[in-house]
């Protein structure tokens, strides 16, 4: 059975910092093109970043860019998201995602692609 298991949210002030982890088990973590979401309360799941199977190209949403930094180990089965500069707006429950996909060099924005999500993360970010 596939798990993922999210940490490393928490509260914070508006301009600090946070790095949030994800590790998977039960598939071959390599295999997989992983990506974060993101959900506010009363807002719909949103689309933060993905990374491709051998870390070589990621995707970032526009209002994360330049702040937020994905990368993986793929030693350590574990996807993580660096998270600077944080805003008020980035407050929500924040969800690591896999796929396996025989592209090495693919990376997926749409979360319906996703076959594997974990539990989430709360993020919240005061003023």
């Amino acid at each position: 059975q596939v798990q993922l298991v999210e940490s490393g949210g928490g509260l914070v002030q508006a301009g600090g910092s946070l790095r949030l982890s994800c590790v998977v088990s039960g598939r071959t973590f390599s295999s997989c093109a992983m990506g974060w979401f993101r959900q506010a309360p009363g807002k719909e799941r949103e689309f933060v970043a993905t990374i491709s199977r051998d870390g070589s190209n990621t995707n970032y949403a526009d209002s994360v860019k330049g702040r937020f930094t994905i990368s993986r180990d793929n030693a350590k089965n574990t996807v993580y998201l660096q998270m600077n500069s944080l805003k008020p707006e980035d407050t929500a429950v924040y969800y690591c995602a896999a796929r396996e996909t025989s592209g090495l060099y693919y990376t997926i924005t749409y979360y319906s692609r996703y076959d594997y999500w974990g539990q989430g993360t709360r993020v919240t970010v005061s003023s």
